[in-house]
């Protein structure tokens, strides 16, 4: 049997997804390793028990300074900023995909004004939302929202337009009006589509999250990677962007599960990455 035709068992598979991560601790324990041997107090490449020290102080033992918990703190920020842009975003892409999907006349209006801002690189306008919106909360959340929110409407006004037309022909010949079918045709048949530009969203969207924090912010994830690092504390940097793949990467789990248990023929026939 060919390999293209072999399917790996659960375990099988479970073990050869770890292997990399495996792979990448070890190499990186090695190299740390020799590069202390030289440089016993050596910041660039801190042990590997040096960062889980870290990582446990700032998450389970109290700040002397301020008597909050670092690592929780910045954790929810990041998490609200993030959760208020993709929420934001969402709505719009929902709202605006279907009208742009759906309706003829409003999709020749503002399909090439979305196509047209969706090439537009957010991070140049930063400056501009920081002298509209301030330093606060909003410039942030807005930069989230700009960053994500044209492609999230393009792939749901694509997956509106993708609906077969016989199904709407049917509808029409029913007699159900246009707010009806866009309810009960159109919105069931997206929502899967909607998640899936969600988790494709949230990667920009954590980008532009940690880009915004690290310029102008008193708390963060982002803002704590680019406080530390004029001390070269690698020992704080890197458990961070690990803790901030594994909530990316746990929110990502999360919406997959929320689309297969709520829209199982939406996967049926395949697996979803």
């Amino acid at each position: 049997m060919r390999i293209i035709n072999r399917t790996p068992s659960r375990r099988t598979a479970v073990l050869l997804g770890l292997l990399p991560f495996a792979a990448l601790i070890v190499s990186y324990a090695i190299a740390s390793h020799y590069r202390r041997l030289d440089n016993p107090a050596d910041k660039l490449l801190p042990s590997l028990g040096d960062m889980a020290s870290t990582f446990w102080s700032m998450a389970f033992v109290a700040d002397k300074r301020s008597g909050d918990y670092l690592l929780l703190g910045d954790t929810l920020d990041s998490l609200w900023r993030l959760g208020a842009g993709v929420g934001t975003a969402t709505l719009i892409a929902l709202v605006l995909g279907i009208a742009i999907g759906f309706i003829p006349h409003i999709r020749s209006s503002l399909a090439p004004f979305i196509a047209s801002f969706s090439l537009i690189p957010p991070i140049t306008i930063l400056p501009i939302l920081f002298i509209i919106f301030g330093l606060g909360e909003v410039s942030k959340v807005v930069l989230i929202v700009v960053g994500t929110a044209p492609v999230m409407v393009r792939s749901v006004a694509q997956a509106v337009m993708n609906i077969p037309r016989e199904l709407i022909i049917k509808a029409e010949t029913l007699g159900a009006s246009v707010w009806q079918m866009t309810t009960r045709l159109v919105l069931p048949q997206i929502l899967p589509h909607l998640i899936t530009a969600i988790r494709l969203g949230l990667v920009p969207a954590w980008i532009f999250l940690i880009s915004a924090e690290a310029i102008a912010s008193t708390s963060g994830l982002g803002y704590r990677i680019f406080l530390v690092r004029r001390y070269l504390a690698m020992d704080v940097i890197l458990p961070y962007v690990i803790w901030i793949t594994l909530l990316a990467y746990l929110i990502d789990r999360l919406l997959l599960i929320v689309s297969r248990r709520a829209f199982p023929w939406h996967h049926a026939g395949g697996n979803s990455l």
